[in-house]
C-alpha cells in the first residue's frame, strides 16, 4: 500500500471515528436529560465535552486499563443502556465496555450484558428532589454554582434555589455576580448562560431562577417566603466554623441541613469515600466537607493504611496561593502571609496532618505536616513521605493504587495519572481530588519508606467532593455503577 493510500485509509478511519463520537454524545445528553441517567468513562465526565475531548477521555481509558477502548465500542454499550428502562444512575461505560470484552462470550449482545450488569438499578430507591442554598458565592460558591447548573437536567437530585450574600443587592451588584459566574480567570467561561433579573433579584442560570439574598446573619433569613423548603445550606464564607455557630443556620425557616466547606469544629469531617457512610444524614444535621488538602491527601493514605500500614509520616503540601495571602507586601494577622502571593514562596501552617485522623482515627498522631503557598492561582501537589510497618516497592504501590482507582470505594477520588510529563496546570479542571502520579513515586530500598506525589485542584476536585458529599446528606445518590 502506497504513502497516499495509507494516508486516505487513515483519513476515512479518523471520519468515522468522529462520526460515532457525534452519535455517542447525542445518546449521553438523550439520557442525562431525558432519563437522569449520566455516563462517564472512567469517572470523567462526558456531558458537554467536544468530540475532541472524548476522543482524548477514550485513549486516558485504554492506557489506564492496558487494553483498547475504543468510541465503537463506547457507542454500542451507550445504545444498550438508551434501549433498556433504567431508573436515574451515574454508569461508567469506560467499566462496563472493559468488562463486555472480558466477559462477551458470556452474552449473545451488548444489550443482554447490560441487562444483567445493572440489573441491580432496578431496585434503586425513588428520590426526593433537594433544595440548595449557597450561602457565599466566593471561589468555591461560584465552582458549587456552576456544577449545581451544569448537572441539574431534569431537577431530579439537587435543585440550586438561591444564593446568599452580604450588602445591598442592585443591577451593578447583579451585574457582577452574574459576570464573575460566566468568566473565571482558572477555570474559563461557563458553558451556560447567565443572566439577571433587576425586579426579582435573581440571576437567571440556564433559564432557571437563582434568588439572590442579602442577610447578615443565618437565622434572619425565611426561605419560605421564596417557595424554598427543607434546604441544605452549603456555607462557603468561612465565616462560621463550629457546631454553635452553624446552628444559626437551622434556625432560619426552610433549612434542614447544613454542609461547611471547610474544616469544622464539633461537628463531623467528612471526606467523602472514606467516612461518609460512617455520618448518618438520619441523625445529623450539621457537617464539614474538610478541607481541599485533606480530601486530596486522605483518600491515598487510606489505600497506603489498608495495604501497608503507615507507622509515622509527614505531609508537605505545595500550595496554590489563596484569597486569604495579600496580593502586595501589607500587614496580615498570619506569619509570612503578608508577603505578596504572586511573587514569594510562602511557609505557612497546615491542619491536614490532624485532620486526616478525623477520618482515619489509626492515623492519630502519626503525621506532622507544613504547607508551601507557591505562586500559581490553582493546582497544589501534596507530597507524602511515609514510613511503612510493611515493605513494598514502586511497581507494587502503584499497582495498589491503580486498583483502588479501577474499583472499590475510592473510585471518584483516586484518579491514576500515566503522564511523564505531568505539570500542575495540567490538573487543572480534575473532578477527582486525588491525581497520583504514578510515574513521581520514590520507594526506599529496604521498602519501609514511600514517597508519594499527589496533585489536586484545590478549587474544582474539592468543589466536586463538596457536591457528592451534598447527595449523600440530600439522599439524592441515584444507583451508581463504577
Amino acid at each position: 500500500m502506497s504513502f497516499n493510500e495509507t494516508y486516505e485509509k487513515e483519513l476515512a478511519f479518523q471520519a468515522d471515528r468522529r462520526r460515532a463520537t457525534v452519535e455517542f454524545i447525542k445518546i449521553v445528553s438523550d439520557l442525562w436529560y431525558d432519563n437522569s441517567i449520566e455516563l462517564v468513562l472512567f469517572r470523567n465526565e462526558l456531558i458537554d465535552r467536544t468530540v475532541s475531548e472524548i476522543l482524548n477521555l477514550h485513549e486516558y481509558a485504554g492506557e489506564f486499563v492496558q487494553k483498547p477502548i475504543s468510541i465503537f465500542d463506547s457507542v454500542e454499550i451507550a445504545q444498550a443502556i438508551k434501549a433498556l428502562d433504567f431508573p436515574p444512575a451515574k454508569l461508567d461505560i469506560g467499566k462496563l465496555t472493559y468488562e463486555y470484552h472480558l466477559e462477551d462470550s458470556n452474552y449473545n449482545n451488548a444489550t443482554s450484558f447490560i441487562a444483567d450488569k445493572l440489573k441491580d438499578a432496578k431496585n434503586s430507591e425513588n428520590i426526593q428532589p433537594k433544595d440548595i442554598v449557597l450561602y457565599g458565592f466566593g471561589r468555591i460558591g461560584r465552582l458549587l454554582a456552576r456544577e449545581l447548573m451544569t448537572r441539574t437536567g431534569k431537577g431530579s437530585q439537587m435543585r440550586l434555589r438561591a444564593i446568599v450574600t452580604r450588602g445591598k443587592i442592585d443591577q451593578t451588584v447583579l451585574e457582577k455576580r452574574a459576570s464573575l459566574l460566566s468568566n473565571d480567570s482558572v477555570h474559563g467561561m461557563f458553558s451556560g448562560t447567565v443572566n439577571i433579573d433587576v425586579e426579582n433579584d435573581a440571576l437567571i442560570i440556564n433559564g432557571t431562577t437563582v434568588k439572590i439574598i442579602s442577610a447578615n446573619a443565618p437565622e434572619e433569613i425565611d426561605y419560605t417566603a421564596y417557595g424554598i423548603n427543607d434546604a441544605l445550606v452549603i456555607d462557603n464564607t468561612g465565616a462560621f466554623r463550629d457546631k454553635e455557630a452553624l446552628s444559626r443556620h437551622l434556625a432560619a425557616k426552610g433549612v434542614d441541613k447544613v454542609l461547611l466547606t471547610a474544616p469544622g469544629k464539633g461537628i463531623p469531617n467528612i471526606v467523602h469515600g472514606v467516612n461518609h457512610l460512617e455520618n448518618n444524614p438520619d441523625k445529623i444535621d450539621i457537617f464539614s466537607a474538610a478541607s481541599c488538602t485533606t480530601n486530596a491527601i486522605t483518600p491515598i493514605l487510606k489505600a497506603m493504611e489498608d495495604s501497608y500500614g503507615v507507622k509515622s509520616g509527614h505531609l508537605e503540601t505545595i500550595h496554590a496561593y489563596t484569597n486569604d495571602q495579600n496580593l502586595v507586601d501589607n500587614m496580615h494577622n498570619k506569619y509570612r502571609r503578608g508577603r505578596a502571593a504572586a511573587l514569594n514562596m510562602v511557609i505557612t501552617e497546615t491542619g491536614a496532618g490532624k485532620a486526616v485522623s478525623k477520618a482515619l482515627p489509626s492515623l492519630e498522631g502519626k503525621l506532622t505536616s507544613n504547607a508551601i503557598r507557591v505562586p500559581v492561582p490553582n493546582g497544589s501537589l501534596a507530597i507524602l513521605n511515609l514510613e511503612l510497618e510493611n515493605s513494598t516497592s514502586v511497581d507494587a504501590i502503584n499497582t495498589m493504587i491503580k486498583k483502588y482507582a479501577l474499583e472499590g470505594d475510592l473510585v471518584e477520588q483516586i484518579k491514576y495519572e500515566l503522564n511523564d510529563e505531568l505539570v500542575s496546570s495540567d490538573i487543572v479542571g480534575s473532578s477527582a481530588p486525588s491525581i497520583y502520579d504514578s510515574k513521581a513515586t520514590i520507594v526506599r530500598e529496604d521498602g519501609k519508606n514511600a514517597i508519594l506525589y499527589v496533585w489536586y485542584d484545590n478549587e474544582y476536585g474539592y468543589s466536586h467532593q463538596v457536591i457528592r458529599l451534598a447527595k449523600y446528606i440530600a439522599k439524592v445518590r441515584r444507583y451508581t455503577y463504577y
